[in-house]
């Protein structure tokens, strides 16, 4: 008797179910959180998992404006932006970015930690995070 173990056909990704996930950010380190969310929104986290099918879930990522980062990052991490043309690049520190745009730190850590393939915006459209507790998807998770 062979036994063959059938794996997750490109045909049916039709049929996958994606759930979708609460994470609150209140005083949880960015790194160790985002490989986290990237670990759920590439779907490792069920038993079919396969590296070529977009199977992720959902994740809501609330209390964004609390997340912590460890040891000098405050004042030493930067964001480069460069243009192309001489003199074009854009410098903006840590506590810059988290004043102006606090969803950008998260995704960009995110976006690190995924696959550099084809599949990353897809997954990444699935993250959507809130800088309070307050959000407007409480009625898609399943209480048990």
């Amino acid at each position: 008797m062979v036994q063959k173990t059938i794996s997750t056909k490109h045909k049916s990704s039709k049929l996958v179910q994606r759930n979708w996930h609460l994470v609150d950010l209140k005083d949880k380190i960015l790194g160790r959180v985002s490989s986290q969310i990237a670990h759920l929104l590439q779907g490792k986290n069920k038993s079919d998992y396969s590296a070529f099918l977009d199977a992720g879930d959902y994740v809501v990522a609330i209390n964004a404006k609390h997340i912590k980062i460890t040891g000098n990052k405050a004042k030493e991490k930067e964001y480069l932006r460069y243009s192309g043309y001489p003199g074009g690049l854009k410098i903006r520190s840590f506590k810059e970015v988290m004043d102006q745009d606090l969803n950008f730190i998260l995704k960009s850590a995110v976006s690190g930690m995924l696959p550099k393939n084809k599949l990353r915006k897809k997954r990444l459209l699935r993250l959507y995070i809130f800088p309070d507790a307050k959000h407007i998807y409480e009625d898609k998770f399943i209480i048990k």
